[in-house]
């Protein structure tokens, strides 16, 4: 690459940033953090914001977003991303895929890719209606694979606390079925012996199809490093190729097993997780935490409590507290979070309001740190994109709610009674015997071209709302 090429794109970065600077002190800039394991909905969530701002922007639609029910928002559009080096979202595949006649979920992400939208409206308060009759803010979301959301705690850790951490999540009984092979082949691991890489690199093979093999059974977040389950460009590479070891009493003697794990581990963290972190995790305004609690709940109490382990480990590595113009430009802050159990329409609607209980029993410390920090916070459950609709059923003189929509792997749309979550985080004791088994659906068909949501403008209200005045 020559001199001249590398100082231009330096140039184009540096304009870039200061013109978001400039954005951001005129506050015309907000940078949303649309966060959630992988299967939370990120994807989803992001392709029915932009249908809904972009063509179906009207009250009957969106009744709680301040700026579509005052008819102040005049039109919103996709506009060209200033990062060049990044891939843009694309859009219009995963809404064909929502707006097909047989309309299917979106392919997961498998890499960075990001959007700006420009919402152009009328100000009806603040300094903004004095200079000028219509005003513009520029949305940026970036969408990423989940799988990697999860490495960032990774960063507070050394090679032996990451090791524990990973092991004592592999040695639930929840998951030994899947595990206990591995576990025993790391038993009979020789760290001290001299670096052999063939063994590594078929324990490392094991370790991969373990965290693969968890990820298509089970619920379980933490499933680190990510990128041994989307590797993108690293594929084979060896800084994604360690694994944990269950005895740390072992001294890192040069050119041992056990050094040569460590230090892959610390380049992964250095070379890997650091710049995807300080590029996109440290700038964000506002932020929104998808939650799958219908998976963890279908997954078993370990599974939750796992989740809700590893929200409140991710969520410490973002920077939040009261932000205003200084902060702002200097060292911006998230100063709005919104927890939110996707999926809801998979349960009754008489029991939605449980699962926001639930959830908030989940992240009540957290919540009150965030509080602390002058952070405002909100839960509520939501579905970005219906799959199912509410019906009742009469059945021997009771009234049953029952919701009505195509399973996934089905060819025909049924009627389902849908277990009753529960409104506070159960003990194993606690657990029902049959567990619980709720159904995943396909989206909804999109009647004339239109999706439908649930809370999708409370959402937006609460995060982007105060902006749009």
């Amino acid at each position: 690459m020559s001199l001249r090429f590398t100082t231009q794109k330096t140039l184009e970065k540096l304009q870039q940033k200061a013109q978001k600077t400039i954005q951001r002190s005129l506050d015309q800039h907000i940078k949303l953090a649309v966060t959630g394991f992988s299967g939370s909905g990120k994807t989803a969530f992001i392709t029915a914001l932009v249908k809904h701002l972009t063509t179906q922007a009207n009250s009957q639609n969106l009744p709680f977003f301040d700026v579509v029910r005052d008819h102040r928002l005049i039109a919103c559009k996709l506009v060209p991303q200033k990062a060049l080096d990044i891939p843009t979202f694309d859009y219009h595949s995963a809404a064909a895929c929502l707006l097909a006649e047989d309309p299917r979920w979106p392919p997961s992400t498998e890499r960075i890719n990001t959007l700006t939208l420009a919402l152009k409206f009328r100000s009806r308060s603040g300094i903004r209606q004095h200079f000028s009759d219509d005003h513009t803010i520029y949305l940026e979301l970036i969408d990423y694979p989940g799988e990697w959301l999860m490495d960032l705690p990774m960063l507070n850790m050394n090679f032996e606390q990451w090791s524990r951490s990973q092991l004592d999540v592999l040695s639930q009984s929840a998951y030994s079925q899947y595990s206990e092979p591995l576990l025993a082949q790391l038993d009979k691991f020789d760290a001290t012996a001299q670096v052999d890489s063939s063994a590594l690199n078929m324990l490392s093979e094991s370790y991969c199809t373990l965290l693969k093999t968890l990820k298509r059974e089970t619920k379980v977040a933490k499933l680190q490093p990510g990128r041994m389950l989307i590797p993108g460009d690293l594929a084979g590479a060896p800084i994604i190729q360690f694994f944990p070891l269950p005895n740390h009493d072992l001294v890192e003697k040069a050119g041992t097993q056990y050094e040569q794990l460590a230090q892959r581990f610390e380049a992964y963290k250095k070379q890997v997780i650091e710049p995807f972190y300080k590029e996109y995790f440290c700038a964000f305004d506002r932020q929104l935490v998808l939650v799958d609690l219908i998976g963890a709940l279908n997954d078993g109490p370990a599974t939750l409590v796992q989740t809700q382990q590893a929200l409140r480990e991710t969520m410490g590595m973002f920077k939040h507290g009261k932000s205003g113009v200084l902060q702002r430009l200097f060292r911006p802050k998230i100063d709005k979070v919104l927890f939110a159990a996707n999926k809801c329409d998979a349960v009754a609607i008489t029991e939605q309001d449980n699962l926001t209980r639930l959830l908030h029993e989940l992240l009540c410390e957290h919540e009150n740190e965030l509080k602390f920090a002058g952070v405002e916070v909100d839960t509520m459950t939501i579905s970005s994109v219906k799959s199912c609709q509410h019906k009742q059923v009469q059945d021997q003189g009771k009234t049953l709610n029952c919701v009505y929509g195509k399973p996934l792997n089905e060819s025909q749309f049924i009627t389902f009674l849908p277990p009753e979550p529960p409104d506070h985080v159960l003990s194993s004791s606690n657990w029902p015997d049959q567990g619980f088994e709720f159904l995943s659906f396909y989206p909804m068909p999109a009647y004339q071209g239109q999706l439908e949501h649930i809370r999708l403008d409370h959402t937006l209200q609460f995060l982007i709302g105060d902006k749009l005045r």
